[in-house]
C-alpha cells in the first residue's frame, strides 16, 4: 500500500503540473530574490497531501511548501510538489514532481515524475532503480575528465569560499561539460540513468533530493556529502555520481584541481 500511495500521488501531481502548465497562475516570490512559488505548487502539495492522509492519516510529513506536519510515526513522507519551479513559471518542461518515503531515518521509497516527457523514476531500497519500469544503471565512466556532469547554483552562498563559482571555472576551464537543468530532483534521475556520470550541489533541502538520492543509489551510484561520509538529505550538500568518479568529484569540490 505504501508504494501504490506513493505512486498515486506522485501521478495525480504530476496531472497538476501539467493541466496547467500552459495557462495563466499566480506567481509569488519567498524569501530571498527569484525564489518562486506558484499557485500550482501549492495545488500540487494539496493533493499530494491528501491522497497520503487518506491512507496514512498518522504519518509524518514534510513539506516544501506547507513545512513540517509532525505525527508520532516511524514513517516520513518529504514532498516537493514542484522541483524546478522557475522552469515551471517560465514554461520550461524541465521540473517534477518528487517524493521519498522514509522509515525511522532510512529512506525506503523515492519517486520522481517529469509529466512533460513522460518520465516516472521509481526506486525502492534493495530492488533497483527504473525508468518508466524498465530497470535503469550509472554509466561505468572512470575519468573525471571525459565525464559529463550536472550541478545547480543556489540564490544565496555562490561567493563562499569553494562555493560555486569557484568549483565551476575548475570544471570547464579543463573542458569538462556541465549542465545546469534547474531541478536537483532530475539532476539525481539522470545519473541513475546514465545520462550525468555525476551531480554535485552546495545547498540543497531534504525535499530536493530524498528521492533523488536513492534513486541513484538503487541504479548502482555513489551519494555522499562533501566528506564523503554518508548522505542525509538534512544536511545541504551533495555529491553523486557513478562511483568510479566519485572520488575524483570530490577532490574538486573541496579545492583540488582536476587531475
Amino acid at each position: 500500500m505504501l508504494k501504490q500511495t506513493l505512486l498515486k500521488a506522485t501521478e495525480a501531481a504530476a496531472a497538476v503540473l501539467k493541466e496547467n502548465f500552459d495557462r495563466p497562475f499566480k506567481i509569488s516570490n519567498k524569501e530571498g530574490l527569484n525564489n518562486l512559488v506558484t499557485e500550482i505548487d501549492h495545488k500540487s502539495e494539496a493533493l499530494i497531501i491528501d491522497i497520503i492522509r487518506a491512507e496514512f492519516p498518522d504519518h509524518y510529513i514534510l513539506t516544501e511548501e506547507s513545512g513540517e506536519l509532525p505525527q508520532n510515526s516511524e514513517y516520513k513522507w518529504i514532498i516537493d510538489p514542484i522541483d524546478g519551479t522557475i522552469n515551471y513559471a517560465n514554461g520550461i518542461p524541465l521540473c517534477c514532481v518528487s517524493i521519498g518515503l522514509e522509515k525511522d531515518g532510512e529512506m525506503l521509497y523515492g519517486a520522481v515524475y517529469n509529466p512533460f516527457i513522460n518520465e516516472l523514476f521509481f526506486a525502492q531500497r534493495g530492488f533497483g532503480a527504473t525508468l518508466n519500469d524498465h530497470k535503469i544503471h550509472v554509466t561505468d565512466k572512470s575519468d573525471l575528465k571525459t565525464s559529463c556532469l550536472a550541478t545547480g547554483f543556489p540564490y544565496t552562498y555562490l561567493d563562499a569560499p569553494n562555493g560555486p563559482l569557484d568549483i565551476f571555472p575548475k570544471l570547464i576551464r579543463k573542458g569538462i561539460p556541465v549542465r545546469r537543468l534547474g531541478s536537483a530532483a532530475i539532476d539525481l534521475c539522470w545519473v541513475a540513468a546514465g545520462r550525468f556520470d555525476g551531480f554535485y550541489e552546495h545547498k540543497l533541502q531534504a525535499w530536493d533530493s530524498a528521492a533523488g538520492f536513492l534513486i541513484v543509489e538503487e541504479a548502482g551510484g555513489k551519494v555522499t556529502d562533501y566528506k564523503g561520509d554518508h548522505y542525509s538529505p538534512y544536511q545541504p550538500h551533495i555529491i553523486a555520481t557513478n562511483g568510479k568518479i566519485h572520488d575524483q568529484l570530490l577532490h574538486v569540490v573541496n579545492g583540488g584541481e582536476v587531475l
